[in-house]
């Protein structure tokens, strides 16, 4: 083991993106050629609680590390980017989880929304848009600047994202039985797209973890949106429309409403739905009229990989 750590210089490192469906993990060499990669659980811990966020990170961390038969004692530096890291505590909690568990690596604990941004920008400037289980926005100007909006958690915020398309869709379902609202195609369908028997099975389990309900309602909408049902396309006009809302926000922030504004889009909401994405793309042109769309060409797990070889002891190691 010893002797593999030499050949690479400066050992090996982990990028980590975890929110609230799922986590990604990334295993480099010094060098940042990706050596194994790997999918957990939801690991966002404002959300799924610790315990779980923890099983998750370590679940996803054990399979990249036993591709390359290595051990916590190898890895040299960490970055975790985590949906819910933005608060103080919940960074804290996290980054001792990753000390204890890997006492040779320096540990960086950042959100979800900064290692998405090192994705599509780099260290350079931006707005990102992401929409997944939650949403928000997030930019950075050539001086570091930032501006956020959005992301802070499905109670009152979040809007756009799987989690508010789907509990909108419930909504819909429970007006349209009670005849206060229009027929949908979600009410026939709802129940045997998740697997239940009956109604009120699936209200029990949106009782016990709604996070297992609504998100995963989403792609149910896209499709019958695309099919041309008028409730399904009217709530995805709404979280367009909501999405808009959010990147303008930022721009605004930035100082950017007139000048051309780099941006990208990442999360599970995008590319769904052909109907849903013309609405973004209308809604933003009208929020955001100078857009220069950004392709996204890496994954944030391998940005937040970037990001830990950049930490102190990437050089430390290599000298």
């Amino acid at each position: 083991m010893e002797q593999k750590i030499a050949e690479t210089d400066a050992g090996y490192f982990l990028g980590f993106d975890g929110g609230g469906s799922k986590t990604e993990c990334i295993l480099t060499d010094g060098k940042g050629r990706i050596l194994a990669r790997a999918t957990g659980g939801p690991s966002n811990p404002m959300r799924s609680g610790y315990a779980k966020a923890w099983f998750s990170l370590g679940e996803a961390a054990d399979v990249v590390l036993c591709h390359e038969k290595l051990t916590s004692n190898d890895i040299r530096g960490i970055c975790a980017g985590i949906g819910g890291a933005g608060r103080d505590g919940v960074a804290w909690r996290l980054k001792s989880f990753f000390e204890r568990s890997y006492r040779n690596a320096e540990v960086r604990v950042t959100t979800d929304l900064e290692v998405a941004l090192e994705a599509a920008f780099g260290e350079g400037e931006g707005v990102l848009l992401l929409a997944g289980t939650g949403s928000a926005a997030f930019g950075r100007d050539a001086e570091g600047l930032t501006a956020r909006a959005g992301g802070r958690g499905p109670w009152f915020s979040d809007e756009g994202s799987a989690f508010d398309i789907g509990k909108r869709a419930f909504s819909a379902i429970v007006l349209a039985q009670e005849h206060r609202g229009p027929a949908t195609a979600l009410t026939e369908r709802i129940l045997s797209w998740h697997k239940f028997q009956t109604w009120d099975t699936l209200l029990d389990q949106i009782v016990k973890n709604a996070d297992e309900v609504f998100p995963k309602t989403f792609p149910l909408v896209a499709q019958l949106a695309d099919k041309d049902d008028a409730v399904s396309r009217a709530i995805l006009s709404a979280a367009a429309g909501s999405l808009a809302g959010l990147a303008a926000s930022v721009v605004n922030e930035l100082g950017w409403l007139e000048r051309e504004v780099p941006f990208a889009q990442v999360g599970g909401v995008f590319g769904r739905s052909k109907f849903f994405d013309a609405a973004i793309e209308s809604e933003l042109a009208k929020a955001v009229p100078r857009i220069r769309l950004v392709a996204v060409k890496i994954s944030p797990a391998e940005a937040a990989a970037r990001m830990a070889l950049r930490l102190p002891c990437a050089e430390g190691h290599a000298a």
